[in-house]
């Protein structure tokens, strides 16, 4: 089957309990594997602007760019086509964001952190920057894929902290990289093989600071069954331990095999393209 027939995708966002406007951004598109979480910052409503800026930039370049370009070939220097596209378009959305914070003066210093997917031929590409996550449920075991390129990260690294003490730190939210800050930014990359019955969760850290790991994976595990429903109560949890920040979800359920054509297959869906 396809992409779109072979996964499942769900969304939902929230400004929470104190913020009084959200400035996450999330967007997903089932017909070429794609799904897209932005959680933004910057004063006013400069934030909403970048991850709204953000989540546009790689949805439609990716979209576009897939309508002849199959994500599971080759580019000229030997990469995957859709581990390329999810780099270029972040360094795009880079660029747009501080464009547009260097020429306008009420954007100045907005920036976004993101994370997306790209799924295609039985495999995950993920780019992401900065503290926002994607955490995997496998069968029973619940863990995240990504690292967060955050100041906490690094002193948990560095054995500096334990991650129990983490919890409790002021220095959640200090970021070590952002889309749009900067006038080049570096997103991180890697791809995992997927298999039926995978649950793969996006969100902002308005969830995980406010809802531990632990539970998160509990709550997946009761309610795999009903993504729509695990997602309004992730958003229920975060909001009922206090909603300090936005809180965004995307959910994607893997349900069936997706392997790209090979061959002769290959070549008459390449035909199709064009």
């Amino acid at each position: 089957m396809n992409v779109q027939e072979a996964i499942e995708i769900v969304s939902q966002t929230s400004s929470g309990m104190v913020r009084s406007h959200n400035e996450d951004s999330v967007i997903y598109d089932a017909s070429c594997g794609l799904v897209v979480l932005a959680d933004g910052m910057g004063g006013y409503n400069a934030g909403e602007v970048a991850s709204g800026i953000a989540v546009s930039v790689l949805s439609t370049e990716i979209k576009h760019r897939l309508e002849s370009l199959r994500p599971e070939d080759k580019n000229e220097s030997g990469e995957e086509i859709g581990v390329a596209l999810l780099r270029e378009n972040v360094r795009k959305a880079n660029a747009s964001i501080y464009s547009a914070a260097v020429s306008q003066p009420q954007y100045s210093g907005m920036g976004t952190t993101i994370v997306a997917g790209l799924f295609y031929d039985n495999r995950l590409a993920v780019a992401h920057v900065g503290d926002s996550r994607m955490y995997r449920l496998r069968g029973e075991t619940f863990e995240t894929i990504t690292r967060d390129h955050s100041l906490l990260q690094e002193q948990i690294d560095g054995g500096m902290i334990s991650k129990e003490d983490a919890r409790l730190s002021k220095n959640k939210n200090l970021v070590t990289r952002a889309v749009g800050i900067d006038a080049e930014v570096e997103p991180e990359l890697h791809t995992h093989p997927v298999q039926t019955g995978d649950i793969y969760l996006l969100c902002s850290d308005g969830l995980n600071d406010m809802v531990e790991d632990d539970d998160i994976g509990t709550a997946l595990q009761m309610l795999r069954a009903n993504l729509p429903l695990a997602a309004t109560r992730l958003i229920e949890m975060a909001n009922d331990n206090g909603g300090r920040d936005n809180v965004s979800v995307i959910l994607v359920k893997v349900n069936g095999d997706f392997a790209a054509p090979r061959g002769w297959l290959a070549k008459l869906s390449s035909w199709f393209k064009h």
